[in-house]
């Protein structure tokens, strides 16, 4: 796997790792850009933050996004007024629309250069038009100007596709580059504890009045139970050069459908997804060339990467408090497939419930909020799933079991890695720790 084009000719500043003992307002976990944004705002309003980085700024699920600021998010209005009424799904569309503009907004005060531009998203389809007809009136009922169509720039035989106009796409990392340069981060500082308000490091600690999870994964269990609420799914990025321009961009709902949108120079192709874990029969990156050679003989790969993504059993994320049993921490989980607009959604409710604000989307995207049936379904049908693969490695014990719970794991041939099908860890050839919820590198004997 090569690095995603994001990091071609950037590099963001290092900083310096925490070796003491730090008292502050809020101490963020994670300096993505969900971490990055919530503490810009809190900043804003003269609160101290600190925020700590496992790794580097922007290493983690970052830099593998396709940087889509939309609020079209896949068949998504349909299911919100299923299981959350027309109330619901316009809390979800409204709290989307007003992060494309907060973007466009911090961009504009900020002077950031980071190739933001308005466009149109379209989901298309070459099968029946049913699903899209009626996510189109669900999307306006929840407030959406969507409209139907036939015409799209692709070079695909469709049956119809749903426009979203005003929309937007952006480089992530220049604009992470930017607002970070701001804050006081602190980078290899992985968080190894957190007892009440006091988070200790390696080598520093912090003490701070509230505390929040922008970390992918939360990695504590309990309280939050977010292991039993989350799994974890892959996808692929081609980057292609000499196919063609697009000036929007699109997601297919079928079964084999793919997204496209430019970025520069580059028609990124991305897709294939599966759940994290999942033993591969093929390259994950087939399907994606041989729709390229297909519509664009002449292109060719410039970059390969691969995403991971947070699923939630209802396709809502978890924004807000982590538990009604630790009222100063805060999380930020489950964005999907849409971790840019889901990012400053986050960013925007946790510093309004810390300012003692109110806002758009609490209610929405509550952690601890009633379960609907789909969630319910998606609950036990991730339970039988974890509990399949524990079972099949119980006797004899497998020494290549996931340092977070256990679970065993499987070999992805096409990265490299050994991934955790239960809740998503992955680790590399040698057993060091890509990403969590684990927190430790696997014990390495038998690799």
């Amino acid at each position: 796997m090569s690095e995603s084009i994001w990091k071609k000719n950037l590099s963001i500043s290092d900083r310096d790792q925490l070796e003491e003992t730090i008292k502050t307002d809020v101490c963020i976990i994670g300096a993505g850009m969900a971490g990055i944004l919530t503490g810009y705002m809190l900043q804003k309003q003269g609160l101290g933050v600190v925020i700590l980085e496992a790794d580097r700024i922007g290493s983690g699920q970052t830099r593998g996004t396709t940087a889509k600021i939309t609020s079209q998010h896949g068949l998504i209005y349909n299911r919100l007024c299923r299981n959350f009424g027309a109330a619901g799904a316009w809390q979800y569309a409204s709290a989307n629309e007003e992060a494309i503009d907060n973007y466009e907004r911090i961009i504009d005060e900020e002077h950031i250069s980071c190739d933001f531009k308005r466009c149109a998203s379209y989901l298309y389809t070459k099968k029946s038009t049913d699903l899209l007809e009626k996510e189109a009136e669900a999307a306006r009922l929840s407030g959406i100007a969507a409209s139907l169509t036939k015409e799209i720039e692709l070079p695909l035989n469709i049956t119809a596709a749903l426009r979203f106009p005003n929309q937007a796409v952006f480089h992530p990392l220049k604009f992470l580059q930017a607002l970070s340069e701001k804050l006081d981060i602190y980078e290899k500082s992985k968080v190894l504890k957190i007892t009440g308000r006091k988070v200790e490091t390696e080598f520093g600690k912090v003490w701070a009045k509230h505390i929040v999870f922008a970390c992918h994964f939360p990695f504590i269990n309990i309280p939050g139970y977010y292991f039993m609420r989350l799994y974890q799914e892959r996808s692929y990025i081609l980057a292609l050069k000499n196919a063609m321009s697009l000036e929007n961009y699109y997601y297919g709902i079928d079964n084999d459908g793919l997204s496209f949108r430019m970025a520069g120079e580059y028609l990124l192709l991305s897709g294939g997804n599966h759940r994290t874990g999942a033993k591969l029969t093929d390259s994950p990156y087939k399907l994606h060339s041989e729709m390229a050679a297909k519509l664009w003989p002449d292109s060719f790969t410039a970059a390969n990467w691969s995403a991971q993504d947070c699923m939630t059993p209802e396709g809502v994320p978890y924004i807000g408090r982590f538990s009604k049993k630790a009222p100063n921490w805060y999380v930020a989980t489950g964005f999907g497939k849409w971790g840019m607009t889901s990012s400053m959604i986050s960013a925007k409710i946790l510093s309004n419930l810390i300012m003692g604000q109110a806002g758009i989307g609490q209610d929405i995207f509550y952690p601890q909020r009633e379960l609907c049936g789909e969630a319910i379904v998606g609950y036990l049908k991730n339970g039988l799933h974890t509990i399949k693969n524990f079972s099949k490695y119980l006797i004899p014990k497998s020494k290549k079991s996931c340092t977070h719970l256990g679970c065993p794991l499987t070999w992805n041939p096409e990265e490299g890695t050994y991934e955790c099908p239960c809740h998503g860890s992955r680790f590399d050839s040698k057993g060091r720790l890509i990403g969590g919820p684990a927190r430790k590198n696997l014990h390495t004997d038998g690799l």
